[in-house]
Parts: C-alpha cells; sequence; structure tokens
C-alpha cells in the first residue's frame, strides 16, 4: 500500500456497492439514514454507471452523480468512486461494433450485458480513458472523494478475445518479449513438432479453435499476453485519475477464488496502491471457511500486509446452479475471518436489493424485505464489530510458512495432454493448506523468486512448470537449513513448458534425492495403500510414480499395484536443510500427519498449541499489540487460552476466553515478539524477519 496514496478513513471500513441510479431520489435519504444506522463509512459509487454519464459520445451528465456525492459527502461517508469501464454503453457498440469480442471458435458476441468489449480494441481504449478523464477533472477536489475505483473485475467475462485486433496485439506483445526474433519464438514454442515454424510474425494467431491440440507454449504466451493486456488497460485509466488526483489511492477488485486462471495477480498487485478482492462462497464447498482463508491469505500476501474486501455476500449469491443463503451467524464469521487474515475494510455487493436486473437476486445489506430481517440485524451488528476492532487497522499476520502460488505453474498444468486431465492446482494447494489452517498456523504465499530467508518451511504442492532461476532459489533455501516439500508432477518443465530431461522430477531432482524414469497416473475410481511412517489404512488417490532413491530414505511406499514396494513420500538431506517429495496425492488424514510431521521438524509452531475441531485461529501483530482472532466453524463453541482484552465486547481475559457457539472472539494481547510467537527456531537464512 503506498504511502503517499492510502486510504485515508479511522479505523477498519465498512460499506459496499451503491446504486442509486436504480431508485428514485426520494429512497436516497433513507439510504442515507439506514447507512449511518449499520455504521458504513465507504461506498463504491458509479461502478456501472457509463450510460446514465455519458447518454452520448462526448455528452456528458454528471447531475445525478454530483447529487450523490454531496449526499454522501453530507452524511459522513466516503466515495470509493468508479470508473464505469466495465460495462460500454449501447451506443458505444453501435458505432463501434469491432470493439466486441470474439470467443476461440471465431464468433462475435454481442452486447447486453457486462463487459462485452475486446480489451485490445482501440476505440474501447479511447472511450474508457476519456471518461475516466472526465470523472477525474469533475471530482479531483470532491471531498467526498477517498479513493478510485478503476473498472471491475477485469478479466471476468472477457479475459480472452480472439479477433483480429487482438491477433495483432498478440503479435506486438511477442515480438517485445522475444526482442523481434522470430527464431527465438520459434525455439520456446518447440514449433519444429508438427510442422509450426514460423518464417513471418502475421502468421501467428491467437490459440483459436482447432482440429487437434495447440501448442502449449503458444497457449502458455497467450494467457500472459491477456493478463498483460487488461493490466495495460487499468495502469492507462489509473495514470489518467493520478494526472487529476495525486495524493489519491487507486484499486481495483481482484477476484483470486474465480479469475485467478485468468490473470496473474502478482504482476498486478504492484500496480495497484491498494490491493483488493472479491470473494463469493461457493455453494458446493461444504468447507468454505478454508476457503475464506486460504483467499485472505494469499490477497494480503500479494498486498505485503493490509488489503480490502471490496465485494462478498450477505447471503446467497444469483449465479450458481443453486444459490444458497448463509448459515446463522455466517456472514459474520466470513467477514471477520478477512480482517484476521490481514483485511483493514469488508464490503459487500450490494447496498441495497435490486428490484430488476441480471443480478435481483443477489443479497445485499438492505435485502428486499427491508430492515425487518434477519440480514439487516447482522449487517447492523457486523457495523458494531469492526468499530470495535478499529485500532486492529494496520496490523498483519507474520509467517514461518511460505506457500510457492505460480499463475504460470498453475496454467501450464491444466493445459491440454497431461498425463491426467484430472489435476487441478487449487485442489492440490488446498490439499496442503487446509491442515495447517486446522492447526492454526500462518502462512504466507510466495513467488517462486521470493527471498525465502523469514521462513522456517516452504511448501510446493503444484509447480509443474518453474524456471530455473525460481528452482535454484527453493533448493538453496534448503541446502541453507530450510525445510521445503514438493508435491508430485512439479519442476517437470522449464518456463517454456519444455520438459526437463534426465528424469522426473526435473528441476527439484538433485535436492529431492530421488529419480523418477516413468509416471502412472491414476484412474479416477482407483486407490493405492501406503506404508511406512503413515497412518495405518493410508491411501493414496490420482497419481503415482516409479521413484528410485539417489539420496533420500523413503518414508512411505506403494503396497499394491504395479508399483508395489515403489517410494511413494520421500525425504533427503540437502546441505544443512531438509527436502520432502510427496509423489502422490495422499488421503487427507495422512496428508494431515505428514505435514504435521514436517512443519514440527521444521520448528512451526501453531498459534494456540492443539485446536477443537472447526476453530479458526489467527493473530494479527500490531507495533503496540497483537490481536488473538477465534472463529468457531464448528457451532460447537470452546474455551481457549487468552490473557488480554476481548474487544467484540470490552471484557478482560484472564487465563481463558468462551467463544460462543458459532461465534468470534477478538483478544488484544500484551505485545508479544515476533519470535515469541513463532518459537524459538531460527528461520532459515540470514537475518530474522
Amino acid at each position: 500500500m503506498s504511502t503517499e496514496r492510502r486510504l485515508r478513513l479511522p479505523g477498519l471500513a465498512y460499506g459496499g456497492d451503491y446504486n442509486p441510479e436504480q431508485w428514485p431520489e426520494e429512497v436516497w435519504a433513507e439510504d442515507m439514514r439506514l447507512m449511518r444506522e449499520a455504521g458504513v463509512t465507504i461506498v463504491s459509487v458509479g461502478i456501472f454507471s457509463w450510460a446514465l454519464l455519458e447518454p452520448a459520445e462526448g455528452v456528458y451528465d454528471f447531475s445525478r452523480m454530483d447529487k450523490i456525492l454531496d449526499l454522501l459527502h453530507e452524511n459522513g461517508i466516503a466515495a470509493d468512486l468508479a470508473t464505469p469501464t466495465a460495462s460500454p454503453p449501447a451506443w458505444f457498440f453501435r458505432a463501434h461494433p469491432e470493439a466486441l469480442p470474439v470467443d476461440r471458435d471465431g464468433r462475435r458476441l454481442s452486447y447486453g450485458s457486462r463487459q462485452t468489449f475486446c480489451p485490445s480494441s482501440p476505440a474501447y481504449r479511447t472511450a474508457a480513458l476519456r471518461i475516466a478523464g472526465e470523472i477525474g477533472r469533475r471530482y479531483a477536489d470532491h471531498p467526498a472523494l477517498a479513493m478510485w475505483h478503476v473498472h471491475n473485475e477485469y478479466g471476468c467475462h472477457n479475459a480472452e478475445c480472439h479477433c483480429d485486433e487482438s491477433a495483432a496485439a498478440f503479435r506486438r506483445w511477442l515480438r517485445a518479449k522475444y526482442a523481434g526474433d522470430l527464431d527465438a519464438l520459434n525455439h520456446a514454442w518447440g514449433t519444429t513438432f508438427w510442422s509450426q515454424w514460423y518464417y513471418d510474425w502475421d502468421e501467428i494467431i491467437p490459440p483459436r479453435a482447432t482440429g487437434a491440440a495447440p501448442n502449449p507454449t503458444h497457449q502458455l504466451d497467450w494467457r500472459r499476453f491477456c493478463s498483460d493486456e487488461l493490466l495495460s488497460l487499468f495502469t492507462a485509466e489509473r495514470d489518467v485519475l493520478r494526472r487529476a488526483t495525486p495524493g489519491i489511492p487507486a484499486t481495483t477488485n481482484f477476484m483470486v477464488n474465480f479469475s485467478i486462471e485468468a490473470l496473474d495477480y502478482w504482476r498486478w498487485a504492484p500496480e495497484l496502491d491498494i490491493v483488493s478482492n472479491d470473494h463469493y462462497l461457493r455453494s458446493t464447498d461444504p468447507e468454505s471457511e478454508i476457503d475464506v482463508a486460504l483467499c485472505g491469505d494469499l490477497v494480503r500476501s500479494m498486498a505485503g500486509g493490509p488489503w480490502l474486501l471490496m465485494e462478498h455476500s450477505t447471503g446467497a449469491v444469483n449465479w450458481q446452479p443453486v444459490n444458497r443463503a448463509k448459515r446463522p451467524g455466517e456472514m459474520r464469521r466470513n467477514a471477520l475471518a478477512h480482517v484476521a487474515r490481514g483485511a483493514d475494510g469488508i464490503a459487500f455487493f450490494q447496498w441495497r436489493a435490486a428490484k430488476a436486473g441480471a443480478e435481483q437476486w443477489h443479497s445485499s445489506m438492505l435485502p428486499h424485505a427491508g430492515t425487518d430481517s434477519q440480514i439487516w440485524q447482522d449487517v447492523v451488528r457486523l457495523g458494531a464489530d469492526l468499530e470495535a476492532l478499529a485500532e486492529v487497522r494496520g496490523s498483519t499476520v507474520a509467517a514461518d510458512v511460505a506457500f510457492v502460488w505460480d499463475w504460470n505453474a498453475r496454467w501450464a498444468m491444466e493445459l491440454p495432454s497431461q498425463p491426467s486431465s484430472a489435476l487441478r492446482f487449487t485442489d492440490l494447494v488446498r490439499d496442503w493448506y487446509s491442515p495447517l489452517w486446522r492447526a492454526g498456523v500462518a502462512v504466507d504465499f510466495v513467488r517462486p523468486d521470493t527471498d525465502l530467508s523469514p521462513y522456517r518451511l516452504v511448501l510446493a504442492p503444484s509447480l509443474y512448470l518453474i524456471d530455473d532461476a525460481g528452482a535454484a532459489n527453493l533448493t538453496s533455501f534448503a541446502e541453507r537449513g530450510g525445510t521445503l516439500a514438493v508435491g508430485f508432477h512439479s519442476g517437470a518443465v522449464d518456463d517454456n513448458c519444455h520438459v526437463r530431461t534426465g528424469g522426473y522430477p526435473g528441476a527439484f531432482r538433485d535436492a529431492l534425492g530421488v529419480r523418477t524414469d516413468e509416471l502412472f497416473p491414476l484412474l479416477p475410481d482407483e486407490t493405492r495403500q501406503l506404508t511406512g511412517q503413515v497412518p495405518q489404512d493410508a491411501t493414496a488417490t490420482q497419481w503415482s510414480e516409479r521413484v528410485r532413491l539417489t539420496s533420500a530414505e523413503a518414508i512411505a511406499s506403494y503396497v499394491d499395484g504395479s508399483l508395489a514396494g515403489v517410494p511413494a513420500v520421500t525425504r533427503n538431506a540437502h546441505g544443512t536443510g531438509t527436502a520432502w517429495y510427496l509423489a502422490t496425492r495422499p488421503d487427507p488424514d495422512t496428508l494431515a500427519a505428514l505435514i504435521a510431521r514436517i512443519r514440527d521438524e521444521a520448528g512451526v509452531r501453531p498459534v494456540l498449541g492443539t485446536l477443537p475441531d472447526g476453530i479458526e485461529a489467527v493473530r494479527r501483530s500490531g507495533t503496540d499489540a497483537d490481536y488473538l482472532f477465534l472463529i468457531d466453524h464448528s457451532g460447537a463453541g470452546a474455551d481457549l487460552p487468552a490473557h488480554g482484552v476481548e474487544l467484540l465486547t470490552g471484557k478482560p481475559v484472564h487465563g481463558s476466553v468462551v467463544l460462543p457457539a458459532g461465534g468470534a472472539a477478538v483478544v488484544r494481547e500484551t505485545h508479544r515478539s515476533q519470535s515469541a510467537q513463532a518459537g524459538t527456531t531460527t528461520p532459515a537464512g540470514s537475518g530474522n524477519r
């Protein structure tokens, strides 16, 4: 978060998307009164208002927005003012039909929803920067303006466009990447295969629908281009606003549990003054609280500290096959879990539930039923909670465990023609993350090239693709005394998707002390029994390899199948550290036992020792105090050790705090040094955190 451009609001921000243009003006006064009652401090306005602000090209009507911003300021509510560029109006597409996106099958899509534009369209860019400039100049000095909300959910519906304009932009991007050397591109893409050699840049097109499997490196570079192309739209709008308001921060809302496959947020995050995220639960996820935590940790890691939750839901959403309402207390637990993971603000989509339009059945802070509703009571209570937690602002989470997360690795592993099409990057990461969440162990997420010296344990559950520098960084971490654990099918290809020859797991082979000569992925209904230093009845699914030990020891081996007796989990002394390899996908209990052993050997300690099932425990550390967040997702409640003051009730805590069933507690503790939080083991590398 930029020190020059930061959100200047006291305490934790609270609010949501506000769309008063959907309602008659006489409703607005009631909105203000109820916002004050709920404790709302900031709202996002104007996100989808382009058609009203610019009813014809170059013709502007700001009268409605003027009134809205004045009203917000009069009521002490800050504005997160949006550029409305996610939804160009119909007149724009009538004038520029070529700006509509084209899918991989060559079909040009129509307008009539949102984000129906080609990211490479010059006409769209011109129009978007024009409206952004008008808004920036008009409201630069408005006292309600606290933050710029650039666009909305980049890549949500138009992460890719395969039109000729996009093809030309792709070629320009490739020329820049390969320094104008077409031979270098041909080598990187391996185009001697299937007679794909290119003799002219104009021969290169997007990976459109074709008869057989397309070139993997072509597809990978296309993903990289699409992320960068959208990023260039963000930075262009941001720069227009910065020129108008140098001191006002700008953000755009990420979607780390949705379009994570579309955008490389590691590249995006440094361009934002404040990193923000949208998070929605999946109705089919029986433990969605783990997804809340994982995504919160990931966003905090990208931000390098506190961040903002820009959107989540008070209840049901509208876009899943079955849109379930949240269980009693679940909305509050979700919100406080985001705060526990570093969020300095909580917001919802949206303030008042819509009567019409595509999202009319999406929940809101003020539902269709009005104030005589459970949701409204919960919204008011959450506002009071966040006010009570104001002092938490600015504190963050210190972790001794790092998860390696790389969008390039995900994109590459989930391309066609893999040994198994069942592999999903996020599933494998969550497998390893879940036991640490249950144990109350704090984690950061890192890029492969991140400085790892602050950590004791580095986990790489899924790194199919890794460049040489990243691989060297991870293996040298173990060599210098750290503990590294690597998941199957990692290190297999380089950053051009070329297989690393000489045996698997490629880039990690020497550090792990193993060599695999052949892969044996398992069918969906296949399991393998494991034996060794694992729980009784341990099993594994999805993947197996013919592993040969070169210097490692076998921790577990297969009991049955064609690889009976072959190692499935190994441990290797590498330099002064340790490197583990999980060459299969163990069942949850077995994986939890392995992760517990690995973290214990690494000297990683949980926040509170052994936690009851379903209890989430996180500590945010501040300059003058630490804040222990305890959340009960089990519905059973708990009595947990703590000392200090419970902020949600204001009551002193002497020795233990009673966590109500389905409830939460936040204890301000007397300040603890980071070394005391984490134990006494020295992190790998030189120096302390």
